[in-house]
């Protein structure tokens, strides 16, 4: 009874784990945020268009401690496009 029940919670314990570990490595954005995001902590920024298993349009950016921050899709005159513009413009530099 006990192998049975040992067995049991290890196979939950794998899925579970296995569960977490591809929602963790996973680059989608579920939501965003209009919270600006300071220049001087972005290194890098992926564009989500909104196909395939990632539904909503957004951007991705990266933080020099390697976080991953969700932000709107860019669109004209607003702040994530001008920081897109800052990270292209200093990373030719």
């Amino acid at each position: 009874m006990f192998s049975n029940a040992l067995t049991l919670w290890t196979g939950a314990l794998l899925i579970l784990s296995v569960s977490l570990w591809s929602c963790t490595t996973a680059d989608c954005c579920l939501t965003t945020s209009d919270r600006r995001i300071p220049q001087r902590v972005v290194t890098s920024f992926t564009i989500q268009t909104g196909d395939e298993a990632c539904r909503i349009p957004a951007t991705i950016f990266v933080t020099k401690k390697g976080l991953k921050l969700c932000a709107p899709f860019p669109s004209k005159n607003n702040w994530v496009s001008k920081l897109i513009d800052y990270i292209l413009k200093h990373r030719q530099q």
